[in-house]
């Protein structure tokens, strides 16, 4: 095989699997490490991948913006759905706390909150506080509301969860890979959600599974800190052995 076929080769099964190491690609082609490296750097060159440590990503693996909440919203909807549904499972008993992460996927959890148990509920986010508002005991973060994703972020949030311990987490994420683990673009943003993963006794990943394969800037917990993975039916299988060694009950709705 040519270089230019390997290469066209290798740009096509990262566009395919999202995520691919040196080592796996030698293997499939048949040569050195060495060969495989100058095709990610000629790969990436081009603008068809993305080299990272030990590998290569596709392009649009690695997120550089954020959408605004209003486009999020209707990206992936039934799959979020489903999610949500699935997710509801590992809510607390009578008398538990919960804390509902900003997000699309979280806010769909909220109408679904059963009405005829007491829970608390903590949150971040001004449309999940709307739709709990008056049914639930409802504990809203303070801080200041990024308009971009409508989440509370800064110290006093960070501080207020620093003092909690609830009975589960029901996190989003922009990202998330094994090595790179959930991740966000705002720093802020990925301060509090570091802070309410660490005080959550079961922490339930909610995120569809356009967002497993992708890095962004800032990681706020590693895999390991995931007990649950509530994702759609489209997850690569090859991730979904990956997390699960990792300890992490996968769920697919």
């Amino acid at each position: 095989m040519y270089a230019e076929e390997r290469q066209q080769a290798i740009a096509g099964l990262i566009s395919q699997r999202g995520r691919v190491s040196v080592t796996d690609l030698a293997d499939t082609y048949e040569v050195t490490t060495e060969t495989v490296r100058r095709d990610l750097a000629a790969l990436d060159r081009l603008g068809l991948i993305r080299r990272v440590h030990g590998g290569a990503v596709s392009a649009a693996a690695i997120t550089l913006g954020e959408t605004v909440l209003s486009e999020r919203e209707h990206s992936n909807a039934q799959a979020k759905d489903r999610i949500a549904a699935a997710a509801v499972a590992y809510l607390p008993g009578q008398g538990g706390s919960v804390i509902l992460d900003a997000g699309t996927t979280t806010a769909r959890i909220a109408p679904l909150l059963p009405l005829d148990r007491e829970l608390t509920v903590v949150t971040n986010s001004i449309p999940v506080a709307a739709r709990c508002a008056g049914k639930h005991n409802l504990q809203v973060l303070g801080g200041r509301v990024r308009g971009v994703t409508q989440a509370v972020v800064g110290d006093q949030a960070v501080t207020t969860l620093a003092g909690l311990r609830v009975d589960v987490a029901f996190v989003g994420t922009n990202a998330l890979t094994a090595g790179h683990g959930l991740s966000t673009p705002d720093p802020d943003e990925a301060a509090v959600k570091k802070a309410l993963v660490r005080c959550a006794n079961l922490v339930v990943v909610v995120a569809d599974s356009s967002k497993v394969g992708r890095e962004d800037l800032v990681s706020f917990a590693s895999v390991d800190a995931i007990d649950v993975l509530v994702t759609d039916n489209d997850l690569d299988p090859r991730a979904h052995t990956e997390f699960e060694a990792h300890g992490i009950e996968v769920v697919v709705a």
